[in-house]
Order: structure tokens, then sequence, then C-alpha cells
């Protein structure tokens, strides 16, 4: 999941920095119930007032105008005549099927689910185990498998979240050299089609848990690569596909702490042929004092899943311990870089 770089403009005073650091929850809840209530496609016909839309949506009409008047407040809306409200260009964004699919990655970022994660980041800090699990008595990725709906949820955040990633991976670096692409851990298969849609030359092969690659072959199908791909269910900690060229590894290592990422890791070493390249997918946080989004998703991940962002230096140690030496450090044109690794 991708953070929000949330700086402060420097030239306000320190304190106003920080209240507005500490105040920021509450644009985000509003931002959230506004996505969660689909009030954006409400606008589609033209403007609205509360009036006219509270009854439809079971809502308090002057509650909804104050709701509204704020999304005016923060760009979402703009007022006219009537006290009618129309969308803004960043209201646009808002809806349902906009490109980029915010609404999906804000009904995740401000559910009950995330938020009880950071309720307890106390305990995160204490233990170094997730907030989530406190919360829920058990890890995230099994709550999802036993909530359908959190996790078409989370599947659809991820869209929005990392949405610009995929073709920015495809283009910054060369898959025409290979004849098969595994992606381990590759869900609905957004990376691998942008990859081959990119890249005509090499297969794919889709691998991930029987009720994350569910939904696979229509996206495939959508991108046409679905011929050029072989779908397989599995755990990517028990085995993974053998014979392939290339191993993607896309937002997988930072969701586990290091154990976990050596065991995943030395299942793509047996499986990938002696020349193989395993390509790791992350945000690589920069040294020192620099700003990035994956120094906040760093929380998040302590919070939620019991993972870590790394530095290039946390990954060659890492990789090391695999068996990998890491070969080079490939940057897009997002906040992802690829890194990429050969057997040592």
């Amino acid at each position: 999941m991708t953070g929000i770089n949330q700086a402060v403009p420097p030239s306000l005073p320190p304190h106003v920095q920080l209240i507005q650091m500490g105040t920021a929850g509450a644009v985000a809840n509003v931002v959230h119930i506004a996505a969660a209530l689909g009030l954006a496609d409400k606008f589609a016909d033209g403007p609205k007032s509360a009036g006219e839309l509270a009854a439809p949506l079971a809502l308090h009409a002057p509650s909804l105008h104050r709701l509204m008047r704020t999304m005016a407040g923060i760009g979402l809306l703009t007022e006219g005549d009537a006290q009618r409200f129309s969308l803004t260009t960043l209201g646009e964004a808002l809806k349902t099927d906009a490109p980029g699919s915010a609404r999906s990655a804000l009904l995740m970022t401000g559910s009950s689910w995330v938020g009880s994660g950071f309720a307890n980041l106390l305990h995160s800090l204490q233990t170094g185990r997730t907030g989530f699990e406190k919360a829920h008595g058990m890890p995230l990725f099994d709550y999802l498998a036993h909530h359908p709906e959190a996790a078409s949820v989370f599947s659809g955040a991820m869209v929005g979240l990392h949405g610009g990633e995929p073709p920015a991976v495809a283009a910054a670096y060369d898959f025409s050299v290979f004849q098969t692409v595994v992606d381990v851990g590759g869900a609905s298969g957004n990376m691998l089609a942008n990859i081959l849609v990119r890249h005509p030359q090499p297969r794919g092969v889709l691998f991930d848990r029987p009720h994350v690659v569910g939904d696979a072959q229509k996206l495939l199908r959508e991108k046409g690569v679905a011929s050029r791909v072989t779908v397989e269910a599995g755990d990517f900690f028990l085995s993974v596909p053998s014979g392939g060229d290339a191993y993607v590894l896309s937002h997988i290592l930072h969701d586990w702490h290091d154990d976990l990422c050596l065991t995943i890791l030395s299942h793509c070493r047996k499986a990938m042929k002696p020349d193989g390249r395993l390509l790791i997918v992350e945000m690589v946080l920069p040294p020192g004092d620099a700003p990035h989004p994956g120094k906040i998703l760093d929380m998040v991940m302590l919070v939620l899943i019991g993972g870590q962002e790394r530095t290039e230096r946390e990954y060659a140690v890492l990789l090391d311990k695999a068996g990998f030496r890491l070969n080079r450090v490939v940057t897009t044109e997002s906040p992802v870089s690829v890194i990429e690794a050969v057997l040592a």
C-alpha cells in the first residue's frame, strides 16, 4: 500500500505545522465518508442540494449540508445558488469509475479495520506486533480470507494506491529478454498484464492464493493477454512455479518480516533458472531525512501487516542471506523501484 507524503508547507510556524498534522484525520474522515456514500456519483446529472440528496441516502439534510459545505472548503465541491453544489475537477476523481480508482483506495484507508490497527500503534511500538492482530485476534490476510467484502475493498484499494506503478515498471525495465515471467503473489494480474502488454515476447505465469486469483481472468481478458498467461493457485510459503526466467515479487516482501521473506526467497531460488532474474518491486527508502511516501507506508506495515519498507542496503543484506546478489536498482516514474537480483 502506497502512503502519501503529507508534508506541511515549511513557511508555516512550527506549531501550526504540528497542529495541521494532528488534525489531518478529520479531513481523511470527511473524504472517506464521501467515498462510502458514493456522494460524487450523485452529481452526475448536475448540481444538487443537501435537501435533494438526503432522503435517497437516508441522511439528515442539515448535517449533510454541513458535510457538503466542508467538501467545498477542501476543493471537492463548489457551492452555487440556492445552496446547490456541483463537483470540482478534484471531486470528479471521487466518482466510482473515475480513472485512478481513488474511491476504492479511500474506502479502505478510512475503514474501521484499518483504523483499528492505528488505534493500537502504541502496542506495535511496545511489542513489534501488529495493532491489527491485537484488535481482531488474527493477522490481516487471515481476516481478509474470512471477510470477502473487506477483501474486495482491499483488492480495489491496491489498484487505486498502486495503479500507476505497473505501467511505470513495464516501461522502466526491459522484460523483452525473458521467455517466461512468473508473477509471485500477483493477485488480479494487473502488474503481469501491464508487463505483457508492453512486451509482446514473453509469456506469463500468475501465481497467488486461490481466493485471490479468482478474478484474474476477467482483468487478463480485458487487457488482451489472457491467452499468454497461465494462472496457478498456491501458497508462496510452500512453493512457487518452477522454470521461469524472471520472478516478480511486487509488494510482497514488504508484507513480511525477514524470516518469512527468506522463506519466500528460498522458494524462488529453488524454482528459477540458473541465469534467471529476481525482480523485487518495492519502494526503496532513501537514507537520512529525505521525505518519501515509503516512510509513512512503513508505519502502515507496522500496525496492519507486520512487514516493513527497506533501504537498498537492507534489501542487499536480505538477499545475501537468501543466496542472491543485488545486481542493480532500476527507478521508475512512480514511487517504486525494480530491485534486480541474481543467484549468488
